[in-house]
């Protein structure tokens, strides 16, 4: 059962009543994903326009990912006051995308351990600015208390976490929607957190921090888990047939349609117009997959 909250995200004086942001679902148990909207980044949702993940253990809670600000990183906090009475002794950073790793702070305040690949903080320091002025934009006020705070542990290709009897399993594979994206897989709940590697009811992205040539390579690591619960990086908790349908078929489609357009010559101004119509049923197809595009061909033209 699907069970919406209404939360307060406190910062300093005013507290900001945000109701029906995010959605906490059961994946399997002591699982739960935390299902952000789909659309942009907003004052409402305070940089949280993502899925989240939340695993309970009796040494304390495990949190994919912090949320994208301080007070996006509160939303969660009440979220998961929802769930557990268990603090969160570990984030874990799937990646360098701002709701992958902004809210850090916050939870680092909170006494947990933030956990991220090598190559995310790399991006994260090289991004930082960038995403900061970007957040000032399109959430104004809500930003304030956010400052960029990077992993307390780091690893270059795998690194094992056990904690409350469960071991987490958090690897990087490839380049993937940024430079160090990981997934984050959980053997004894049979259930992989994908973070950006996999985006389901909304088309993903491929932004310049994108790797078009690795990202498929990426979610073929996530699908050998074989795990029985995905939960993706944007979307709901759903299954492996899902994720490969609106991330992996959409990647080889576009590397496709692209390598074609390629071989004939063509140029980046014909990009947008390439077949991406079997993904039109995809939240964000009409403002992003022309944009997808371009950028595939921009990556591609030098393979």
């Amino acid at each position: 059962m699907i069970r919406a909250f209404a939360f307060a995200a406190v910062l300093g004086a005013p507290t900001l009543a945000l109701a029906d942001v995010l959605e906490v679902q059961p994946v399997t148990d002591d699982v739960w994903a935390i299902v952000g909207p789909l659309g942009q980044r907003s004052p409402e949702n305070l940089g949280n326009n993502a899925t989240f993940g939340l695993v309970v253990t009796e040494a304390g809670a495990v949190l994919i990912d912090p949320g994208g600000s301080w007070q996006g990183a509160a939303m969660l906090h009440a979220a998961i006051r929802g769930i557990t009475d268990q603090p969160v002794v570990h984030v874990i950073d799937t990646g360098g995308q701002d709701h992958r790793w902004l809210g850090n702070g916050y939870w680092q305040a909170q006494g947990a351990t933030v956990i991220a690949s090598d190559a995310a903080v790399e991006d994260q320091r090289t991004r930082a600015s960038m995403q900061m002025t970007a957040l000032s934009q399109l959430i104004g006020d809500a930003l304030d208390g956010t400052e960029p705070s990077f992993a307390d542990v780091t690893f270059a290709g795998a690194h094992s976490l056990e904690i409350g009897g469960l071991t987490f399993e958090i690897v990087h594979p490839a380049p993937a929607h940024t430079p160090g994206d990981s997934l984050v897989w959980v053997p004894a709940r049979d259930t992989v957190f994908t973070g950006d590697i996999v985006y389901v009811e909304r088309i993903l992205g491929v932004g310049d921090q994108s790797s078009i040539a690795r990202w498929p390579d990426a979610y073929l690591a996530v699908e050998a888990t074989e795990a029985a619960h995905v939960v993706p990086g944007h979307g709901g908790p759903t299954t492996m047939e899902h994720a490969r349908a609106d991330t992996y078929d959409y990647l080889m489609n576009l590397r496709a349609q692209i390598g074609a357009l390629l071989d004939k010559g063509g140029d980046i101004m014909a990009a947008p117009q390439v077949d991406q119509s079997a993904f039109a049923y995809l939240e964000q197809f009409d403002s992003l997959a022309g944009r997808n595009a371009q950028t595939a061909f921009q990556q591609m033209e030098w393979e």
